[in-house]
């Protein structure tokens, strides 16, 4: 018998909470031991085996200290910021289908929700910034408003080239579109788009800068600007925005899944279900771990003119590629 409508939903929400706090702090893990490899070192090794208790002693920590508000600073704003920055990654988890019939809500317009929400991610990060009073808080936060309308806009131009060739703004049925062998996955439907690997570079690059990630990671550039939106920040005030980072990126993944790699469907056309989904999205955060351990933190400028003067001109062929393709072939 299924559960009524409300409990169907609480249900989903409990699960959705507790899939993003157990991401948040394994994920934490995962990257510090991958950083470790990467550099020649053991990583976490003490709390634990191998380190697993770790991120909850840090969790711990994080809840010991005082949250301060510094002298000056817009009280309100101040405190809303964090709340603020968690919305966009609860909310579009509650659209994204992991299975079959494993999702929250079936929204028919469930790419564009996803798209209207972010939005708000840009506005906390810049509210804590500026309800700071500090110049390099203030200074990040201009900086990650440029950097994300900057990076909205191939990102955009992406998806309208998908729902040109899907004709739907349903995840779920885009999912189904893509049934079958790998080949029938949109990242190589190379017959009404040559370039769709490069479509999926884009979008995966515009990705990275809107999950504020390296080399793209302006919001919290240590080296430059002590750290960046959240510098007055403290205890679980900057805990959860720490959480939020880690939310966004399994967002993205599982974004990236479901747009470009046949979200929950087997490469092989067989056994498809909620593991092809994870398998996938962890293959994809594991890549986004894997490029802020191998390539340096870019110059501002250098980061804006990448959009600006290669990513929207690229996007923009691409998208008109596809409708001269449609149309004529």
């Amino acid at each position: 018998m299924s559960l009524p409508e409300p409990f169907r939903l609480l249900s989903f929400l409990v699960g959705v909470m507790a899939f993003v706090g157990f991401n948040a702090a394994y994920l934490v893990w995962v990257e510090r031991k991958s950083a470790a490899r990467f550099q020649r070192r053991p990583g976490p090794t003490e709390v634990g085996y191998a380190g697993l208790l770790q991120p909850i002693a840090d969790g711990i920590k994080l809840l010991s200290k005082q949250l301060i508000v510094p002298p000056g600073a817009d009280r309100i704003l101040f405190m809303v910021a964090p709340l603020m920055v968690m919305i966009p990654a609860m909310i579009s988890l509650v659209v994204l289908p992991f299975g079959g019939s494993l999702m929250a809500r079936d929204i028919n317009v469930g790419l564009l929700m996803m798209f209207a929400f972010g939005s708000i991610n840009v506005m906390s990060i810049m509210l804590s910034g500026w309800s700071s009073r500090n110049k390099y808080a203030i200074i990040s936060a201009a900086r990650i408003v440029s950097q994300d309308v900057a990076y909205e806009i191939p990102m955009l131009l992406v998806v309208i080239t998908l729902l040109m060739i899907t004709g739907t703004m349903n995840l779920n049925e885009i999912v189904q579109q893509q049934e079958g062998w790998f080949w029938h996955w949109n990242l190589f439907r190379l017959n009404v788009n040559p370039l769709m690997p490069l479509t999926f570079l884009i979008f995966f690059t515009c990705m990275l800068a809107e999950i504020n990630r390296a080399p793209f990671d302006m919001a919290e550039a240590e080296s430059e600007l002590v750290a960046g939106a959240f510098t007055e920040y403290a205890g679980m005030g900057f805990g959860v925005f720490f959480v939020a980072e880690y939310a966004n990126i399994v967002v993205g993944c599982s974004f990236a899944t479901v747009l470009f790699l046949g979200g929950w469907q087997s490469p092989f056309g067989l056994w498809s279900g909620v593991w092809w989904f994870l398998l996938k999205m962890y293959a994809l955060v594991f890549t986004v771990i894997w490029v802020r351990w191998t390539f340096p933190r870019t110059q501002f400028y250098n980061l804006l003119n990448l959009s600006w003067q290669l990513l929207i001109p690229a996007s923009l062929f691409t998208l008109i590629l596809v409708a001269a393709m449609m149309k004529f072939l």
